[in-house]
């Protein structure tokens, strides 16, 4: 194993690969029209770019592609930003995607958020699997940008109350990848406790489908957010 190699497997080592992965921790071309819509948009604006000057990357599903653009430039316009989200991603078509072409050699950013998985639960996937499933990103990425430092952020509140049954998988998933953060070159935020009141309603304010953001949610995220990039990027 090469050094880089070994170097990226260190990350989360509480979520060791497994033989033969898990669907969750493999790499797949998605099917649906949409996120091969998505990706090949972002296969057009990344070919050729130079990536160099990029200090922010986002990587995510619709949560993170639908990141109010005002919320997003108020926050990261300065940071020079990359959202590299795509609506419908699941973990492994995050995987699919950092080893072809949305990854470039140019892209060493200081800091990469990762906001993804909770496609991986509608589909009702085992919690160790979309654990596995985002270790394997941070991994794959670490691989290839060695100085990269990260902010995971765990899944975020779904449904209207807290017995939606979904809400327990989301719980199990975040246990898991929060012992990924080590304080210093990968932080763990939990801002999705921030989102639900003390009853664990999610409002339409806040989520206006029970899952995706309003802006008021959007500010809230970024608000959330704010200490430990602000961490990550002084260090």
């Amino acid at each position: 194993m090469s050094p880089a190699l070994a170097f990226a497997q260190a990350v989360c080592p509480n979520l060791p690969s497994r033989t033969p992965p898990p669907r969750e921790a493999g790499q797949e071309y998605l099917a649906e029209p949409h996120w091969r819509a998505r990706v090949q948009e972002l296969d057009r604006q990344i070919a050729g770019a130079d990536l160099s000057r990029v200090d922010m990357v986002f990587i995510g599903d619709s949560l993170v592609q639908g990141w109010f653009p005002s919320i997003f430039q108020q926050f990261y316009g300065h940071r020079a930003p990359a959202n590299l989200g795509v609506m419908g991603d699941f973990t492994q078509g995050a995987l699919y995607r950092m080893a072809h072409g949305h990854w470039p050699a140019s892209l060493r950013p200081k800091v990469a958020v990762v906001l993804l998985g909770t496609n991986n639960v509608s589909a009702q996937s085992r919690p160790e699997d979309i654990a596995l499933g985002l270790a394997e990103v941070l991994r794959a990425i670490r691989a290839k940008s060695p100085r990269t430092k990260f902010l995971i952020i765990g899944l975020l509140p779904r449904g209207d109350t807290a017995a939606e049954p979904m809400r327990r998988t989301i719980e199990q998933v975040n246990a898991l990848i929060s012992r990924c953060a080590d304080g210093s070159t990968i932080l763990y935020s939990d801002v999705g406790s921030s989102l639900v009141d003390g009853y664990g309603r999610l409002t339409k304010d806040i989520a206006f489908d029970s899952l995706h953001l309003t802006m008021v949610g959007y500010a809230m995220l970024s608000a959330g957010i704010e200490p430990q990039i602000r961490q990550l990027l002084a260090q």
